[in-house]
């Protein structure tokens, strides 16, 4: 497979046409303080790790410039520099000159990706083209007659031609870009190969030669491109998930003016000291400090923590907590660009950034492959040349050489099991969100999880409901009824079976952040928090209970709740700490319920009440003594910790920035789905391995036959054909039939730690 994917690099004055001045970049640009200020620009021709640097050498040679890190994902440059008011750093100036376009980041997510769009149509242009070339070389293969020949090698041409040109520019742009810029890439080579294939069957279509390679230079082309659309697939689930992170923000915030008057104003025009209103189901903007208004505070998505908390005068909000209840006036403490959200986008950016260098097998066995192969085919035609002194025999021969090791079996042998491994997992409810996922699934020795949404499935559970008498208990869950509450969600499913309350409610209504107060004739009942519910002296703390229901002020029942544990996560720790993966749970809920949960599913390693920041410390803290970490999470509080981790792994019930930011995403409840993926992946690894050796053993069988001269054409596009064959009839042992359950028929290997 080629490094670089898609479109070509633009020339230096098509890139300088879209820059961006320097007092743009610097109004644009985000002081971090001490005179460090941070820049980020988009690079729409940013495809490989060639690309990445050459654009960071160039911005590090720039006199004030700290650091240049590009997110290929992203298709982004962050650059931290320092300048004085009276003078910015020409960043556009200088990626252009290097043959680079790049302008001021947006956050905002493309609707349209217009390199897949172009890798289509080239992949169907191709394919049409050397579909029906092929239809017509089985008939010169099978010995026609001079003129039908020569009519068919006529019409080969014709049809050659649209994909020659049409379909070939994806590689001839981006060969020549890096050619004119003193560079090289993979699409060099095959460009050399694919031109100097049809010019020669040109000529000898001309001649009336018995032979032409017009079938050899598009299959190659179809071959390629469909190994590159497959990658480019891969990569674009793989994008960055600020753009989920954006969507999640309010675009702005109503601010109270001086004279009382509400104003909806951008989020960018928020500043410090401003009162915000913030309504119920809204989110809050930036953090701030409630000056008014009391409510309920849903902060699972932000936190971990499960249970809502009570927001009232004083409290401090944090920017993408939900608001539920009441409305809040909100002071605001900090600019946009330094909220929590904001924060988290920058952490998101950063840890995505270190795993977009990882560099895929593909890759690394192309990078050795093509040089060698193509440096093969140059000395077998000045060989033969020097020899004989016949040039068109000489071009001949080295175009069966590059025919014959033509690298589509190599191209093949990652897309297409990866393909067959997506299919296999996507039975299971599985989807796969990034392909180079699969390389570093096989090196983990670390497995971390979050606990609300992972480990249990965020929803409450009444424990003691066999202790309550069933009057209480069906008086509960007809009061529980009216609210959303997940405490109240548990009692009214406890009480599911009880159609009748003892007592008939004159009036039923919920007081938000205490509970439930019910009138019946003369007497009160409240079911909610025991400090309010009940006259006695008792408080949160010196009761295990957390909801009691009581009658005119005197407790008559007591609930106690815990949080779901998810299927299959007892079987799964079990599995993974057998197969001598370290385990290990980062929360942001309380101690006491995070320590519960690990007792239940007996891990001994766990942290709580942890700030997202802090989960993305702890993984790169293990990270930076050798471990291969992967996390297992689903809230906005873990997405910078999926997107640090070596590879991650979300449930469907996860938020759209924690699926975003994670290389796998289950649809079921069961945690054995993870070892459904870790299984598939380790085979994966394995039939990837054995189509790299099938290629490597074919092109060292039949190259010594091409250089000899004695490979025909004919000879070398059944090899070229067979050895993809081979490849793709590998890869599609991975697909196993599964049954109604989603389970393969074969027996299910025991999960294993990478080497």
């Amino acid at each position: 497979m080629s490094c670089c994917s898609g479109i070509a690099v633009p020339s230096a004055g098509a890139a300088s046409r879209t820059s961006a001045p320097p007092e743009e970049i610097r109004l644009a640009s985000r002081d971090l303080g001490d005179g460090l200020r941070q820049t980020a620009l988009t690079l729409p021709d940013v495809h490989c790790a060639a690309c990445i640097a050459a654009v960071e050498g160039a911005l590090r040679k720039i006199p004030g410039v700290e650091l240049a890190r590009v997110n290929l994902s992203a298709r982004r440059v962050t650059v931290n520099w320092r300048g004085n008011d009276d003078e910015s750093p020409d960043f556009t100036g200088t990626l252009a000159k290097i043959g680079y376009a790049s302008h001021l980041a947006s956050i905002e997510e493309d609707i349209e990706d217009p390199v897949l769009s172009s890798l289509f149509k080239a992949l169907a242009v191709a394919g049409f083209s050397a579909m029906n070339i092929m239809i017509l070389s089985v008939s010169v293969w099978s010995g026609a007659d001079p003129v039908t020949r020569h009519a068919f090698h006529l019409i080969s041409a014709a049809l050659a031609l649209p994909a020659i040109v049409y379909s070939g520019r994806i590689f001839y742009r981006s060969a020549w870009a890096a050619l004119r810029h003193g560079r090289t890439n993979m699409d060099v080579p095959i460009s050399v190969g694919v031109l100097l294939a049809f010019a020669l069957s040109v000529h000898d279509t001309l001649d009336n030669a018995p032979h032409a390679y017009f079938d050899a230079s598009t299959s190659l082309l179809f071959v390629l491109l469909a190994g590159r659309t497959l990658d480019h697939l891969m990569r674009g689930r793989a994008r960055s998930a600020v753009g989920a992170l954006a969507r999640l923000a309010p675009r702005g915030a109503n601010v109270i003016g001086a004279d009382g008057a509400i104003d909806y104003v951008p989020l960018s025009e928020i500043k410090p000291g401003m009162h915000l209103l913030v309504a119920a189901g809204e989110r809050v903007p930036v953090d701030g400090v409630v000056v008014k208004g009391a409510s309920e505070l849903d902060c699972s998505l932000v936190s971990g923590e499960s249970e809502w908390k009570r927001a009232e005068p004083g409290s401090a909000l944090q920017a993408g907590v939900m608001n539920l209840a009441n409305p809040l006036t909100l002071l605001a403490t900090v600019f946009a660009d330094g909220s929590f959200l904001a924060e988290m986008t920058r952490m998101m950016e950063a840890a995505e950034s270190g795993r977009a260098t990882y560099r895929r097998v593909a890759d690394r066995a192309a990078s050795l492959y093509a040089p060698v192969v193509h440096g093969v085919a140059l000395l077998s035609m000045v060989a033969w040349l020097y020899g004989t002194g016949d040039l068109h025999k000489s071009v001949t021969i080295a175009i069966a050489v590059l025919v014959i090791t033509c690298p589509c079996a190599l191209g093949l042998a990652v897309p297409m099991v990866q393909v067959m491994a997506v299919r296999r997992l996507f039975e299971r409810g599985i989807m796969v969100r990034d392909g180079s996922a699969f390389e570093r699934l096989n090196e983990i020795d670390a497995v971390v999880f979050d606990k609300t949404g992972t480990l249990t499935l965020g929803a409450m559970r009444l424990v003691n409901a066999g202790d309550i008498e069933p009057q209480p208990l069906s008086l509960a869950a007809a009061m529980a009824r009216v609210s959303r509450h997940p405490a109240s969600a548990a009692i009214a499913l406890a009480g599911a079976g009880r159609h009748t309350s003892p007592v008939e409610f004159d009036s039923l209504e919920e007081v938000h952040g205490c509970g439930i107060e019910g009138r019946a004739g003369d007497a009160v009942y409240r079911l909610g928090r025991p400090s309010w519910a009940s006259t006695a002296n008792q408080t949160d703390g010196e009761t295990s209970s957390a909801i009691v229901l009581s009658k005119d002020g005197e407790t008559i029942a007591d609930f106690a709740f815990e949080d779901s544990v998810r299927p299959g996560a007892r079987e799964l720790v079990q599995a993974l700490r057998s197969a001598g993966l370290s385990v290990r749970i980062l929360s942001g809920d309380r101690s006491s319920a995070v320590s519960s949960i690990a007792r239940q599913l007996d891990i001994e390693a766990f942290s709580a009440e942890l700030l997202p920041g802090e989960k993305v410390d702890a993984i790169r803290a293990l990270a930076a003594t050798g471990r291969k970490v992967l996390m297992i999470g689903d809230g906005l509080n873990d997405a910078p910790a999926l997107a640090a981790a070596h590879v991650s792994i979300a449930p469907s019930s996860a938020m759209d920035v924690g699926r975003s930011a994670s290389d796998f995403v289950f649809l079921g409840q069961s945690l054995l789905a993870v070892r459904d993926i870790i299984q598939t992946v380790s085979r994966a690894d394995v039939l990837i391995r054995q189509n790299f050796a099938m290629a490597i053993a074919y092109n060292v069988v039949s190259v010594p036959f091409a250089i000899a001269g004695l490979v025909t054409p004919l000879a070398a596009a059944l090899a070229m054909s067979l050895s993809s064959i081979v490849v793709v009839g590998n890869a599609m042992r991975l697909g196993a039939p599964v049954d109604k359950g989603g389970r393969t028929s074969r027996t299910v290997e025991p999960v294993r730690a990478a080497k």
